[in-house]
């Protein structure tokens, strides 16, 4: 007769998942202070047999999937950063800032769901019943298919779940922090908890076929609190982000084993709840009627969509070391920036305070917007303003030539779109002169090309 092991004693930082021998008042690993914590572990589950696996074919494995289709919420944004919709039995993992908006978002989703796909379950372990219903009240966001609990213990979720998996569309956890499981010790929110949680949510969801969707709490430099356990488990992981001080709200995937993690969704906080912008560009150009010094518009390509962004410079005299300061630019790029001006365009301003801004608090992360940064340089420090209209977009190399970015059909259209009536881009191969000619005939927009730096400045300057 075989012995039953008993529970084994560890010690574990809750700010980095590491395993020591013992306590210590500063973990080795992450160096961070009185974050150990001793955990008892259950025996592994490689005592007990495993049972048989079920194979199945690829060709059978895809009529399964077709069986399965997506379930939108009828958000498009979140449908579009989702690759279409919920994909069943995925777990998604929802991160932001405290009070940026991430219950409103999810209730918001949750009310769609249920009036296209059945019902939904809130687990709320944060607000009351009577606190998510008022919520609802005010959002508009009342359905007979939206069901609400207010419990912090993960097996009565999943009690409740599974009573209506047949009819459930969704299972919403709000949030991962905050359910326990009584199978382990500790408190909720340390590690053995958010993996037992967690590792239980995903099995529900594997089993039933049943999206789940949970939110987890983020650190004061933004990431998600735990380790990075918590992101290995889930299928997606969403990031909500915004500024306080703004209204607007963007939901990206950083990770989407079912979708695009490049796409972007732009939402507008309002006193009723979150709305949809579907005509960003609109959001993030400034409506001026004189054009200004230090600022260009460029064309971005987030996942498929096209967005016209302003990039906004400012050159002053430095006192001590010049100082470099971005928002939403890397700085990185833009010290490369400053010295390709300065050797192969002639305009010095290593010796300034150079200020460098991406406005609506978009980051500007592909070379494409290289040449946009460096016009706004350059008008900053000629302090002339860029002729009204103009919307450039191109990648800049350290010899100053200019390289095409990709997608520049869909640049230009939005850019025509936008009522722009001037674009220079880099010169690239025969499609890049090819679509210049067709927007130039179909759209009356100006579109010029440059090989080098110094030509981009003369046809912006000139």
């Amino acid at each position: 007769m075989s012995k039953v092991k008993k529970p084994q004693q560890r010690w574990v930082c809750q700010a980095c998942g590491a395993v020591t021998t013992g306590w210590f008042g500063k973990c080795p690993t992450c160096e961070a202070w009185n974050s150990i914590e001793e955990e008892i572990s259950a025996p592994p589950p490689g005592e007990r047999p495993a049972g048989p696996g079920k194979v199945v074919a690829s060709t059978e494995a895809q009529t399964i999937v077709d069986r399965q289709p997506r379930r939108p919420c009828g958000l498009g944004e979140v449908d579009r950063v989702l690759g279409g919709g919920l994909v069943p039995g995925s777990v998604v993992l929802l991160g932001g800032p405290p009070g940026i908006g991430k219950s409103t978002l999810l209730l918001q989703a949750s009310v769609g769901l249920a009036r296209r796909n059945g019902v939904v379950l809130y687990a709320s372990g944060e607000e009351s019943v009577a606190q998510v219903a008022a919520r609802c009240g005010r959002l508009g966001a009342s359905h007979p298919g939206l069901l609400l609990m207010a419990e912090t213990r993960i097996e009565e979720v999943l009690s409740a779940a599974q009573e209506r998996a047949r009819t459930l569309a969704a299972l919403i956890v709000d949030s991962v922090q905050t359910v326990h499981s009584g199978a382990q010790d500790g408190l909720p929110g340390n590690i053995s908890q958010i993996r037992a949680v967690t590792s239980a949510l995903v099995g529900f969801a594997k089993t039933h076929g049943v999206p789940v969707v949970v939110v987890g709490h983020v650190t004061k430099d933004g990431q998600l609190a735990g380790p990075r356990l918590l992101e290995h488990l889930v299928d997606a992981v969403l990031s909500f982000e915004g500024d306080e001080e703004r209204a607007i709200r963007m939901l990206r995937a950083t990770k989407n084993r079912y979708g695009s993690t490049q796409e972007l969704g732009v939402f507008e906080m309002r006193g009723d709840g979150l709305r949809e912008i579907t005509n960003p560009s609109e959001a993030f150009i400034t409506d001026r009627d004189s054009p200004a010094i230090g600022s260009c518009v460029t064309a971005s390509l987030e996942g498929s969509r096209p967005l016209l962004l302003e990039v906004q410079a400012l050159l002053a005299a430095a006192f001590g070391n010049p100082r470099r300061t971005c928002v939403g630019v890397d700085p990185v790029r833009l010290a490369m920036l400053l010295a390709v001006l300065d050797r192969h365009a002639g305009v010095f301003a290593l010796d300034q305070d150079v200020f460098v801004n991406a406005v609506g608090g978009m980051r500007l992360g592909e070379p494409a917007s290289d040449l946009a940064v460096l016009l706004a340089v350059a008008s900053s420090h000629r302090r002339q303003p860029l002729p009204p209209g103009l919307c450039v977009f191109g990648e800049v190399g350290l010899t100053g030539e200019l390289r095409p970015a990709p997608r520049s059909d869909a640049r230009l259209s939005e850019a025509a779109r936008l009522g722009m009536k001037r674009v220079l881009l880099p010169t690239g191969p025969k499609q890049h002169a090819l679509s210049a000619r067709k927007l130039k005939e179909q759209l009356d927009v100006e579109v010029r090309l440059a090989r080098t730096v110094g030509e981009a400045l003369e046809l912006a300057f000139g």
